[in-house]
């Protein structure tokens, strides 16, 4: 079997998501092979594949929501750049498609092609003859429609693309999705932090973090409160001139090299994923994202939230978020005057925790349509 995943490049959100899912899928059908077509960076996509074998083709699938900055969006980029892709499309369809089929190990073997969550994978699949299956938590006709009137014709073939599929993943943390097609519904689909618990201990001495006292374990020692996640995705924030100072008794870790000008800021480690630091870490900032959000509503790592403007899903996973997570919301202003609300306790979640296990979930889901298709 040839599973293509056809992966948008809008965010890391949706790289990580399928990640998970795929390597969730190489536990159990190991002999498999794995090609991820996408616009995302190779050192993003090792990272985040780990010890599990996938091939690269590094094409563009969609556009999404062209950003201003982490937090911003552009739309009237984003229509440019959607006209542009469109022009390009039948050509690397075609191209994909010749490759994909040459790299069959008989003439027989199956191809499934899995989108996360680009239109043009439908177009890719009937170009194959090949099942396709969506793993989403939304659609780009959900996007598009709220954006006016010139994202109309956009909306309505990205649902007709939707519609096209055999099968739908629905994740949680979702907007609404009616696509008239089967779906199954998982859990958060996030992967597990891959340091153990001495490797964890040495980190914890390396980068200096708080103590919560006496213990014979570093890492049981710690004070995850005051140890807090900083990121915000593959866009990021510039974070060099982020007020740090207001909260000297905290250490915030991240991605963002400009963290080591700060007394209290730490450099994520080289391999290391966020989620990997989040067992030493209580609270995480960041913009609203489906990816972040499982790995720490997984890791029980509460979230400072700051808003995000011209992005309809934001709106979904704030609701979410205060439904299932411990939070606090910020908004833009206060996270630039460093009014982090760290000193103050976790909200609780209205309803309750999500379930977990969405990955081998959704893996079992593939695993069964790829046989019932073969």
């Amino acid at each position: 079997m040839l599973i293509a995943a056809c992966i948008s490049a809008h965010g890391f959100g949706h790289g990580s998501r399928t990640a998970a899912v795929l390597a969730a899928l190489n536990a159990r059908r190991p002999d498999w092979r794995l090609v991820l077509s996408t616009a995302l960076p190779p050192s993003f996509l090792q990272l985040a594949m780990g010890a599990v074998p996938f091939e690269h083709r590094p094409c563009q699938w969609d556009v999404g929501v062209i950003q201003a900055d982490a937090l911003g969006s552009d739309p009237a980029a984003t229509l440019a750049a959607l006209e542009q892709l469109e022009a390009r499309l039948p050509a690397q369809i075609e191209a994909e498609a010749t490759w994909l089929q040459a790299q069959r190990r008989h003439p027989d073997e199956p191809i499934l092609v899995l989108g996360d969550v680009p239109p043009a994978a439908a177009r890719l699949a009937a170009r194959l003859g090949a099942p396709l299956l969506w793993l989403a938590s939304f659609g780009w006709e959900a996007i598009y429609g709220p954006m006016g009137p010139a994202f109309t014709p956009w909306a309505e073939a990205a649902l007709a693309a939707y519609r096209q599929g055999q099968l739908l993943i629905h994740c949680p943390l979702a907007m609404p999705i009616d696509w008239g097609i089967p779906e199954v519904q998982v859990g958060l689909t996030a992967s597990a932090p891959r340091i153990d618990a001495s490797a964890l201990e040495r980190l914890a001495i390396e980068l200096k973090l708080p103590r919560a006292g006496p213990a014979a374990a570093i890492a049981a020692g710690v004070a995850r409160d005051r140890c807090v996640l900083i990121s915000f995705g593959g866009m990021g924030l510039d974070l060099a001139a982020a007020p740090l100072q207001n909260w000297p008794d905290h250490v915030f870790i991240g991605p963002d090299p400009a963290l080591a000008r700060h007394a209290n800021g730490r450099v994520l480690p080289p391999g290391l994923r966020p989620l990997d630091l989040m067992p030493l870490c209580g609270r995480l900032i960041t913009k609203p994202g489906y990816s972040s959000f499982c790995e720490a509503l997984s890791q029980d790592v509460g979230i400072h939230l700051v808003e995000r403007d011209g992005f309809a899903e934001a709106a979904v996973l704030q609701r979410d978020l205060q439904n299932h997570g411990h939070h606090r919301l910020l908004s833009r202003e206060a996270f630039a005057a460093g009014l982090w609300q760290l000193d103050q306790p976790l909200l609780p979640p209205r309803i309750g925790p999500l379930p977990v296990g969405g990955s081998d979930q959704a893996a079992a889901a593939i695993d069964a349509l790829a046989q019932a298709q073969a």
